[in-house]
């Protein structure tokens, strides 16, 4: 009954802080780029702080953490592996729904740093559109993130490996960097309650360039979902604990 509670408070501190660290860098981000990263990396490290000492929920990233323009091809969880992910990366730049730009203050943020809102069945268009601005210069380069299910999965759930990766992959020629989570098991995409323990975002060895399609899908969800597997039996996971999607 206490994590409940705790998990209660937690999620109500972090919905308050949004708009007020929102509001407080807007000044910053209008004009600056690195205003809007800087307040979107300030929340994610809050909600970070915030749910060690009041949930019980330690955060950490493992691997090699890409400096340079790379594709990153993550597992997706919860939203907490999305703010681990942003926060450790030096410029993400995710792909999502397009819809997500309506979305009060994440909306406003994810325009200023120039994600790329795509509509579901016109994905390629719009990435074609980033890596043309990127070329040119007109928006800055970093890191791609992509969850190549497509959706949060939650532990113990299958989903396909979206085809949208691999055409990435190959446009942009440059090698891929898997990443693992645990988070679903500590933060599900439904409900209230948050598990205490460790969650862990890991950044698994590049996938090399010049690979067929089909062979880098097959590399690239083995990598993932073997690594993804690891880190949930390390943190207690089993089984039994699948939830439906």
């Amino acid at each position: 009954m206490l994590q409940w509670v705790r998990s209660i408070i937690y999620i109500v501190q972090a919905t308050v802080m949004m708009p007020v660290i929102g509001l407080l860098y807007a000044p910053w981000a209008m004009f600056s780029l690195n205003g809007a990263y800087a307040a979107c990396k300030a929340y994610s490290r809050w909600c970070i702080w915030t749910a060690r000492w009041l949930i019980g929920l330690r955060c950490e990233v493992h691997g090699n953490v890409p400096q340079g323009e790379v594709l990153v091809a993550a597992k997706h969880q919860s939203f907490l592996d999305i703010m681990m992910i942003f926060n450790a990366l030096p410029r993400a730049k995710f792909i999502m729904k397009k819809e997500i730009l309506f979305t009060p203050i994440i909306g406003q943020y994810a325009k200023r740093m120039n994600m790329v809102a795509v509509d579901r069945g016109k994905r390629g268009k719009a990435i074609t559109k980033m890596l043309e601005d990127v070329k040119s210069g007109r928006i800055e380069a970093g890191q791609l993130v992509i969850y190549s299910q497509g959706t949060r999965v939650a532990p113990g759930v299958s989903a396909p490996y979206k085809a949208g990766t691999a055409a990435l992959y190959e446009q942009m020629a440059q090698p891929c960097v898997p990443v693992a989570t645990n988070a679903g098991y500590f933060w599900p995409r439904r409900g209230l309650y948050r598990r205490p323990g460790l969650a862990v975002v890991e950044f698994l060895e590049p996938i090399r360039t010049g690979l067929t399609k089909e062979a880098f899908m097959a590399e690239l969800e083995t990598k993932v979902e073997s690594a993804s597997d690891t880190l949930l039996r390390d943190a207690g996971w089993t089984p039994a604990d699948a939830t439906p999607r």
